[in-house]
């Protein structure tokens, strides 16, 4: 058997960079299908064309002539049957790879992202309903996420005003959100550590500023006393902005204050001695 070895991987094609990104590509098409049929009635399909397959191979290797001629007559259908099975979930696959790109998400579901929070926020502002979304940037937020309750869910207007409703059990705590997925909800942030904020600010703002001063997210407050907006962000903070001006924070991004030149934002209370990002 050792000395069969060297003449099988002798007879192996040369792998060139051509056949690397050939096997690569289809690697990642069977990934995303998977993806798409996982905990669906297709796995079933899936599976039963997988011992079909079995079966196929079994017939020649046997030599059952008879199995093996009506297996092969079925096997030019077989495209068009996987077409008509699958059509749904192809179709959801195609429109995952327009939508998603490889680095990163798309800036037309950056946008409808937004405004789902912008819908959610000014939801809750008008209902007096306390809020704390935090939105996660370059820097990973998984430790804390791993405090609350994992989701994993699509961001949508519904499920976050369905989160901050005053009663239920994830109401209390910030909601993380990663890309285009609600990662967790009612979790425990850092409270920032400026003494002048204990008294003048809610936890809810508190507890933005310090996550904001532990990495580069961008929290936004919705007030449970006043229903007024707040956004903080590199340990500072901006009270009772306008939906326009979240909008451009979340479409936009944020700056520090070492890579802009133009003036700070309004200050709202005496707490900020600083602002260190952009307005428009």
């Amino acid at each position: 058997m050792a000395f069969l070895l060297p003449s099988f991987f002798s007879e192996l094609p040369t792998l060139t960079p051509a056949a690397a990104v050939d096997i690569v590509i289809v690697a990642f098409l069977i990934y995303q299908l998977l993806l798409l049929i996982q905990g669906r009635r297709a796995v079933h399909a899936v599976i039963g064309l997988a011992i079909l397959g079995l079966i196929y191979f079994a017939a020649i290797w046997a030599r059952l002539t008879l199995l093996h001629t009506i297996l092969a007559t079925l096997v030019p259908y077989t495209a068009i049957a996987l077409i008509v099975m699958f059509q749904t979930e192809l179709r959801r696959m195609l429109v995952r790879l327009g939508r998603k790109p490889f680095l990163g998400i798309s800036q037309l579901e950056r946008r409808e992202i937004t405004q789902e929070i912008l819908l959610a926020v000014a939801h809750l502002a008008q209902r007096k309903v306390g809020a704390l979304m935090v939105v996660e940037r370059k820097i990973g937020l998984r430790t804390f996420a791993e405090s609350g309750v994992n989701l994993d869910a699509v961001v949508s207007r519904d499920l976050l005003c369905s989160i901050f409703e005053p009663g239920g059990a994830l109401h209390d705590g910030a909601v993380i959100i990663q890309g285009d997925r609600i990662v967790a909800a009612a979790c425990f942030l850092p409270l920032t550590t400026n003494p002048l904020l204990v008294t003048e600010m809610g936890t809810r703002h508190r507890a933005a500023l310090g996550i904001s001063e532990e990495s580069d997210c961008l929290a936004v407050v919705v007030s449970e006393e006043t229903g007024r907006i707040s956004v903080a962000a590199f340990g500072e903070i901006e009270l009772d902005v306008p939906l326009e001006r979240v909008e451009h924070l979340l479409a936009e991004g944020v700056q520090p204050r070492d890579a802009r030149t133009t003036p700070s934002m309004t200050r709202g209370s005496s707490a900020v001695h600083e602002s260190t990002f952009d307005r428009p």
